[in-house]
C-alpha cells in the first residue's frame, strides 16, 4: 500500500502565518527607507546653494545684504523640491512636494552653515567648518526617520 506524501493543513497555516507576520514587519521599514532614497535625491537640491554660500564665506566676503545668493528657486525646483531659498546668514532651506512623500509635502528642510565653534555663520568673513542638515534647530520640519544619516543633525 502507497502512502501519499505532502503537507497538512496545519503545516501550511503555521507557513502562512509566519510570513503574514514577517511582512507585517518589513514593510513599514521598507517604505521608510523608500522615503529616505527620495530624500537623498531632494539633498541634492541644496549643492548648488551650498557652493555659492561657502564661496563667498571662504572668500573672506560678507553675505548678500539682501539675502540674494544667486541659487534660489522659486518653483518646481525638482521632482521632489517645490523651493530653494537662503536666508541672509546662508541658511538653505528646501520646500518638499508630495511626489517625495504625501505626508512630507510642504514640510521645509534646513541646511545651516556653521563656523568653527559649532555658530552659526555671521558677517565676519570666517570660512563654513560644516554644515547642520535636517536639525529642529534650524526650524527644519522633515521628521528624523525619514532623513538619511547624512542630514540628521
Amino acid at each position: 500500500m502507497r502512502r501519499q506524501a505532502g503537507f497538512t493543513i496545519v503545516e501550511v497555516l503555521i507557513v502562512v502565518v509566519i510570513m503574514g507576520v514577517l511582512t507585517a514587519l518589513v514593510v513599514p521599514n521598507i517604505r521608510v527607507n523608500t522615503i529616505r532614497v527620495k530624500m537623498t535625491e531632494a539633498i541634492l537640491a541644496f549643492a548648488p546653494c551650498r557652493n555659492a554660500v561657502s564661496e563667498i564665506y571662504q572668500g573672506g566676503g560678507d553675505p548678500p545684504a539682501d539675502g540674494v545668493w544667486g541659487c534660489e528657486i522659486d518653483q518646481n525646483a525638482s521632482q521632489y523640491v517645490d523651493r530653494v531659498s537662503v536666508d541672509p546668514m546662508g541658511k538653505i532651506t528646501i520646500t518638499l512636494r508630495a511626489a517625495l512623500a504625501p505626508q512630507l509635502a510642504t514640510l521645509d528642510l534646513t541646511l545651516q552653515p556653521l563656523d568653527n565653534t559649532g555658530a552659526i555663520m555671521g558677517d565676519s568673513g570666517s570660512p563654513v567648518a560644516r554644515w547642520r542638515c535636517g536639525s529642529a534647530l534650524d526650524q527644519s520640519q522633515v521628521p528624523v526617520q525619514y532623513l538619511p544619516s547624512t542630514c540628521r543633525g
